[in-house]
């Protein structure tokens, strides 16, 4: 049996559920097909921050483009993403200090409300934090978390509503070509004849792309995160925090709890197959990151231990994404390798994905700095950071 689409996605997490949403509402008749159940990879355990520090005036836009839709998630696809507005700080070293000066200038550029702010004035934001071995900090009061399942499921009914068509439990067996160009994938089941093929797979997306015959340097790494009971005195939400001094975020959770986890480039060394990995955290890790978010914020010297998990990131050599048709004008897309700080930029993903694959002349975001060949041409994308997480 088979059936026909315009657009076939591989995965069903934020990408590519809202990229189906974005596509599907443009007319095209799409289907998701999904290995395993909605947001069950990376998605359904991101730390879920939505913050618009970044270094590039691309990922700026589409982090304020992103922010706003999470704002307006109930009203424009029906359901709540579950949006909480907290504030987000960054805190860099004295080494970094022009770094951090001009991703606020390149912020207030873009229109996000961003503030560069003096020890003394993050006190009053922040009354616990540990400032003494800092020069400034940036402050953007609009930025917050989300819940990644209610936002994954809402994008999903949208484009449910919309048209699209999203099979679980259905994994991709194939991926077929006609020549040069693909004509659809296989599942166990049926077989999907399609012109644009997007593989939206994450950690599993090079095993994906390798069904076409196409190699994307994306490894599935295993990261964690760890829970803090806060202490007595302590119970009110504080702002969600980047450390890149200690190598740390954390943000605060429902029932008095900060989630923690680090912005290290190790993480990027612990490669670990997608489908057999330890979902459990590791008492070392919880130690190392309680001791590390503690200098930041010394009331958490008196937290509890409150469990954690790993989960995967797909991370890049430059720990940005790849969005690119490859090979060019064979229809097949990669929409992979986001390094952590995708679910961020889920919905302006969306816009540049529907862009480049209905050929939009004039795209909102263009996709050329996310473009596979940057690896071959020695142009990977630089942040004003050592790690690139925040460029």
């Amino acid at each position: 049996m088979s059936r026909t689409l315009d657009v076939a996605i591989i995965g069903a997490g934020i990408m590519g559920c809202s990229c189906a949403y974005e596509l599907a509402r443009r007319g095209l008749k799409v289907g998701v097909l999904e290995k395993d159940t909605i947001g069950a990879g990376s998605t359904g355990k991101s730390s879920a921050l939505i913050r618009q520090h970044y270094s590039n005036d691309l990922t700026a836009r589409m982090a304020l483009h992103s922010l706003r839709a999470f704002e307006n998630m109930e009203e424009e696809l029906g359901s709540d993403g579950g949006f909480t507005r907290v504030g987000f700080i960054a805190v860099t070293s004295a080494k970094d200090h022009a770094g951090l000066e001009a991703n606020v200038a390149l912020q207030h550029r873009v229109g996000i409300h961003s503030e560069l702010l003096a020890p003394d004035a993050l006190r009053e934001i922040m009354p616990h934090i540990e400032t003494s071995d800092l020069v400034a900090a940036a402050y953007e009061p609009e930025a917050g978390y989300a819940d990644p399942n209610l936002t994954v499921n809402a994008y999903a009914d949208a484009a449910r509503r919309h048209g699209a068509v999203i099979q679980l439990n259905t994994p991709v067996t194939d991926v077929r070509f006609s020549g040069d160009r693909v004509a659809g994938v296989d599942t166990p089941d049926e077989r999907y004849d399609a012109p644009l093929v997007l593989n939206c797979a994450g950690p599993w997306s090079a095993q994906v792309a390798r069904r076409a015959g196409v190699e994307l340097p994306v490894n599935a790494c295993r990261a964690q995160v760890a829970f803090l009971q806060r202490p007595e005195g302590h119970e009110a939400p504080h702002p969600a925090v980047a450390d890149f001094i200690h190598a740390t975020y954390f943000r605060p959770e429902t029932g008095n709890i900060t989630l923690a986890g680090l912005i290290d480039p190790a993480e990027a060394d612990a490669v670990v197959d997608p489908d057999d990995y330890n979902e459990l955290h590791d008492d070392e890790f919880m130690l190392d990151v309680g001791e590390r978010v503690s200098r930041r914020y010394p009331a958490l010297w008196e937290s509890r231990a409150a469990g954690g998990y790993a989960s995967l990131y797909a991370i890049t050599p430059d720990w940005h994404p790849i969005v690119d048709e490859v090979p060019a004008g064979s229809g097949f897309f990669a929409c992979t390798g986001f390094s952590g700080h995708g679910f961020k930029l889920g919905p302006a993903v969306a816009v540049m994905v529907a862009d480049l694959l209905t050929r939009v002349a004039d795209p909102e975001f263009s996709p050329h700095l996310f473009r596979l060949a940057r690896y071959a041409e020695n142009d990977a994308v630089q942040g004003q950071y050592e790690y690139s997480i925040a460029g």
